[in-house]
């Protein structure tokens, strides 16, 4: 490995060189944790706020603070390792002691992936990064090329979700720290797995932050975010924190042998200068990789902006893909109806969920009701694959009172016909894990804070619901109970169990469609319309060849039937009729009232999902 992290802690083979920066210290120290007496040695000012040194004979495996003036011993903000948490010592660790498995791997695509989202700490009864390994062979199994990991970096306690991490560079080590990963990548890797991590660069956690400790120039009042003050990013003395924003994500790739990052909240990292961070880390990162090695750059943005995809030469960020959660809205509100919060602004019909496909999100400047304000713009040049469409995410369950799944508010037969929308649509495709088989367990929000802090999340969350009307006067869980953790785990055996086998079964076939129909291309041609108020259908062929055709016919709910000489895009090719490739409410996938093709006419139970080929 050529590249060196230019923070931290980097062993050789006579000791260890520390830089940390720290612009407002007169003198840092290096204290070293001994069983007798600790080492204390003091580094060298550079310039520019760090301060460096070499200290002999300190390998991997020491434990280690900077003390900064006369204060507190700190962990280093570029930890590569925090064996008891963000509030006890660093460990230097040795990036290049590894023994990878994956000399071959080149990555994937962002047009190739089918992603995979899952929590460390909740996907297997070990909540660890080698429980995950005993999974990748059913992952690639279901169809699955590509896994996302909730963020991993060392947050305070054993549980939580990580977004409130502080130690950006050490993997948490209650899931495997440091080796744990790189086990879990080359895994992955070995089976033709991807693996993304996402991370936050919009805030840190309040809990073990110590950055301020180091320059208070980490954060600035010019600009504001839902969680205080924002990371500098463009204002005095912000170069220091850019390159550490971009050391984290480089480091990611060139350490752990990443294959790209999902980048939490975009639209809250605030940046006025010229060139916009994640402009500045796109680039680096794609100047850092290897001929024919890829690297996904996956913004999440509500803002709806193309630009983000953009390539530089136009303006743009040039980030490969972004969550388009307008599609997650619009499904949620067509199959429950439910209008609190923001899904006051979808209509669920038909017509915008079409809409919505078509453009690969609905607002591209409609004013939004909520806001009442413009919001989006066309992006009518970006590739579909560039958006990632869902179900369900970490957040659209997550973030409800009682964490329900999508499944759990609407009939399997409404799931299963929506679910072949997701899995057949153009768009790339994130699945939530246990979604695959309808998991029943929830997924909670939980924390493991100390007492304080946890009072104040517990209260918090709670009156954070008091305004939605479908909790009023409900108990919600506390985020603080192991038992709120704990149901939120999943239960692998009820995969073997209806309904969740036929679940699974729909799944593993859609997945193979999507592999293997040459319709189904990244590349190919697309057409979508609604049939009435409760159907869809999606066309899918490719352009200018002999090449078969698919047709999706998609019933959200109730009785229907469709005339499939209706309309140009209902009917087959030239001399060719249609016959039903798949149904969801076929008795394989735990159905029981599948569609049935009269002729021309396509007549409908309830909700169902037919693939005509």
């Amino acid at each position: 490995m050529d590249w060196e992290l230019p923070i931290g802690a980097q062993p050789d083979t006579r000791g260890t060189r520390f830089r940390v920066w720290a612009p407002r210290a007169r003198q840092v120290q290096v204290v070293i944790e001994r069983s007798g007496e600790n080492l204390t040695c003091a580094l060298a000012a550079e310039g520019e706020g760090y301060f460096a040194g070499h200290i002999a004979g300190v390998g991997p495996g020491a434990r280690y603070w900077y003390r900064l003036d006369d204060g507190p011993p700190r962990p280093d903000p570029a930890s590569r390792a925090q064996p008891d948490g963000p509030h006890g010592p660093s460990e230097v660790v040795d990036p290049g002691a590894f023994v990878w498995h994956d000399a071959a791997w080149r990555g994937l695509p962002i047009a190739e992936m089918v992603i995979y989202e899952a929590h460390v700490g909740t996907a297997t009864p070990e909540g660890t990064f080698d429980g995950l390994i005993t999974c990748l062979d059913e992952l690639v199994w279901l169809g699955v090329t590509a896994i996302e990991l909730m963020p991993v970096g060392s947050f305070p306690g054993r549980r939580g979700w990580g977004y409130d991490g502080v130690c950006l560079f050490a993997p948490h080590a209650a899931y495997g720290g440091p080796d744990g990963l790189r086990r879990l990548v080359s895994a992955a890797h070995t089976r033709g797995l991807a693996v993304i991590l996402d991370v936050v660069y919009n805030h840190f956690g309040p809990d073990g932050n110590y950055l301020r400790d180091y320059s208070r120039d980490y954060f600035t009042d010019r600009h504001h975010t839902p969680w205080g003050e924002a990371i500098n990013m463009d204002g005095p003395h912000s170069r220091p924190v850019r390159e550490f924003v971009i050391a984290n994500a480089l480091h990611w790739f060139h350490e752990y042998h990443l294959d790209g990052l999902r980048l939490d909240a975009v639209h809250a990292i605030i940046d006025d200068s010229p060139t916009h961070i994640l402009a500045e880390l796109a680039a680096r990162v794609r100047a850092a990789l290897p001929a024919g090695r890829h690297f996904v750059l996956i913004a999440e943005n509500d803002t709806n902006d193309p630009r983000l995809v953009h390539p530089a030469a136009a303006g743009g960020w040039g980030l490969d893909a972004v969550w388009a959660d307008d599609f997650h809205h619009q499904v949620r509100v067509a199959l429950t109806g439910e209008r609190d919060g923001y899904y006051v602004n979808y209509s669920g019909s038909a017509s915008d969920l079409a809409t919505t496909i078509r453009r690969g999100w609905f607002y591209t400047g409609q004013v939004a009701p909520l806001s009442g304000r413009p919001r989006g713009a066309p992006a009518d040049d970006v590739a579909p694959t560039r958006f990632v469409y869902c179900l369900q995410n970490h957040d659209q369950v997550g973030n409800r009172a009682f964490g329900e799944r999508l499944h759990h508010q609407v009939t399997l037969a409404a799931y299963r016909a929506a679910s072949a929308l997701l899995l057949l649509a153009p768009q790339t495709p994130l699945l939530w894990m246990g979604q695959e088989w309808a998991a029943s367990s929830p997924f909670l929000f939980f924390t493991d804070h100390h007492e304080e802090l946890g009072r104040q999340v517990t209260a918090g969350r709670r009156r954070e619901f008091a305004a939605f009307s479908a909790f009023r006067g409900a108990e919600i869980p506390d985020p603080q109970a192991e038992a709120t953790f704990r149901r939120s785990m999943l239960n692998r055996a009820e995969r073997e169990r209806p309904p969740h086998a036929g679940v699974l079964s729909l799944y593993r076939a859609l997945l193979r469609l999507r592999r293997e129909h040459p319709a189904l291309r990244s590349d190919g041609a697309f057409t979508v319309l609604p049939l009435g108020e409760r159907i869809i259908a999606l066309r899918r062929e490719v352009s200018g060849t002999p090449e078969p055709t698919l047709l999706v016919i998609v019933n959200l709910s109730g009785p229907a039937q469709v005339d499939l000489t209706s309309s140009p895009e209902l009917a087959p090719p030239t001399g060719q009729g249609w016959t039903v490739l798949l149904d969801t409410e076929d008795p394989e996938y735990g159905g029981a009232a599948p569609a049935r093709l009269d002729g021309d006419t396509l007549h409908f139970q309830g909700a169902t999902a037919v693939v005509l080929a």
